[in-house]
């Protein structure tokens, strides 16, 4: 089935967040004029999901060592009848955001940003202008009229369809606090179609270390995750340990030099792509962590140990989390923490059981851009108007099944799509042929072409200097720095033939070795 429009059961739909994935989700099923009904349900106050700003992050404990989002971010019970009033939730929701003072986007702003409308500055942007931009394309769209804020989905339930062959609908169980009254307000409501947009970077992941249990209980504080991190000045004149040199770990480490006791020790599994052979002035690298001992000691893999480390901050990212998905009343879970990847998913958007259920934003690859393609051809799949149907599940399952034996084989991330083996172009192609083209009368949004312009900015620009290609940083405020440290980064290397343009390190890509040019997402 293809081409044309098709009438289809899906005339409204529910949108699960209000950050750059609701954006844009917002703005394509409105394009369409087809759908009676669209709500963006977000539970921050305002659009700008990840990228909101909280100035004060002091939100009780948030390290649990070795368990997993179910664990750590439960379900809350639901009252008996509804709608209804109920005193305000006191249990921790995960709600506020990973964003620290000096933050900036790390990936170049034409790759970011979506098609129609360009970050007011780049390449690499300071956080406030990412949550702008998504507060500003809501409102741009004529969508903010969708949103319903300060309020939270606390279940999502299939309900059976009483037609033969029709999809099941959805119910959705929310919970608005009204801070006038210092109260819950809980209600239900029906949609034919959800698309899950709630993003993943709220539930901090600690690996599992032996004794840090014990240790976070005996030293109440010392251990903390990044997500609660902000500015360097909190830890002046102590004696700091970081774990991870991710993007995270790079920056906060970096910034610590400048107010922690130096030297700043970085517990590192492996070298990173910005890493030299020493580490840059006032760092000292450490192993991997073997144990946490009760006199207060961390003892490290190579058999060292620090004896008088203040605090503890684990940079090692996030977990996915669903706590509003009812598995019971949906005859699954939605996510395979073991696996770490949707279950009966299909092109990292749609699954192959739920055929009115999507989600963008799961994969690693171009972040904004990406969500472009997913929510456009979930917004002309669910209107009847995709130039190409879903293969059948058979298809779907094998496509599934081969990615995981691959990805294992590999030993990569399933939802990880790199750039350099040609599998984002194949995705977003996919993405592409599914969606189609706009009608005559110019309903509905094309996904936007992945043009020479934007590819030579992923393949070349970057935030973060690498040893040996140039000694100039991007700095927030948009001017250059040569081996100084700017609070997110710091320029170091040989000189090499690189050059830098307008502040950020334009790559010499000639005989080096390259890995993905997606590795710093």
């Amino acid at each position: 089935m293809g081409g044309g429009e098709r009438n289809t059961p899906v005339r409204s739909v529910a949108v699960i967040g209000a950050g750059a994935a609701g954006a844009v989700t917002a703005a394509a099923f409105k394009a369409e004029n087809y759908y009676d009904r669209i709500s963006v349900f977000e539970r921050r106050e305002t659009a700008g999901g990840t990228w909101i700003y909280d100035p004060d992050p002091v939100l009780g404990r948030l390290v649990y060592p070795g368990s997993l989002a179910p664990e750590i971010d439960p379900p809350l019970a639901i009252p008996d009848s509804l709608p209804r009033t109920a005193p305000p939730n006191q249990q921790q929701r995960f709600a506020h955001t990973p964003v620290y003072s000096s933050l900036t986007t790390n990936v170049p702003d034409i790759a970011m940003c979506f098609s129609d409308l360009r970050f007011a500055y780049g390449p690499f942007a300071p956080h406030y202008v990412p949550r702008q931009y998504i507060e500003n394309y809501f409102t741009q769209h004529k969508t903010d009229p969708f949103l319903v804020l300060n309020t939270t989905l606390e279940d999502l339930s299939q309900i059976p369809s009483s037609i033969e062959g029709e999809p099941n609908r959805w119910k959705l169980t929310l919970r608005k606090y009204d801070a006038a009254r210092h109260l819950d307000v809980w209600w239900e409501e029906e949609f034919d179609a959800v698309v899950l947009a709630n993003g993943h970077y709220s539930v901090p992941t600690v690996p599992h270390v032996q004794g840090l249990n014990e240790y976070i209980d005996k030293f109440p504080g010392r251990v903390v995750h990044s997500k609660t991190y902000r500015s360097p000045s909190v830890y002046a004149s102590k004696k700091v340990l970081v774990i991870g040199n991710s993007a995270s770990g790079h920056d906060v480490t970096n910034e610590l030099v400048s107010s922690a006791t130096l030297p700043v020790y970085q517990s590192r599994r492996s070298a990173s792509r910005w890493d030299g052979d020493a580490p840059p002035e006032g760092i000292k690298w450490k192993p991997v962590i073997k144990e946490f001992k009760l006199d207060g000691s961390i003892v490290f893999e190579d058999g060292t140990h620090l004896d008088d480390i203040e605090t503890v901050i684990y940079c090692t990212g996030y977990q996915t989390s669903f706590p509003f998905w009812n598995v019971e009343a949906n005859g699954r879970a939605l996510w395979d923490y073991a696996a770490g990847r949707l279950i009966n998913g299909y092109w990292h958007t749609f699954f192959q059981d739920f055929p009115t259920l999507g989600i963008v934003g799961i994969p690693r690859v171009l972040t904004f851009r990406s969500f472009e393609y997913q929510a456009i051809a979930l917004a002309r799949l669910w209107s009847g108007r995709n130039t190409l149907s879903l293969p059948p599940v058979a298809e779907q399952q094998r496509w599934e099944r081969d990615r995981a034996e691959r990805k294992s084989s590999e030993r990569k991330k399933f939802h990880d799509i790199t750039w350099d083996s040609g599998e984002t172009v194949d995705w977003l192609q996919g993405l592409f042929r599914i969606a189609g083209l706009g009608t005559l009368k110019g309903e509905g949004r094309i996904p936007p072409a992945l043009s020479d312009e934007l590819i030579w900015a992923i393949e070349h620009i970057r935030k973060y200097p690498e040893p040996g290609n140039g000694e100039k940083s991007w700095q927030a405020s948009g001017t250059e720095k040569s081996g100084q440290a700017s609070g997110t980064d710091k320029g170091r290397g040989n000189g090499s033939d690189d050059e830098a343009e307008g502040g950020w390190v334009l790559l010499n890509t000639a005989n080096r070795d390259r890995k993905d040019s997606l590795f710093f997402i």
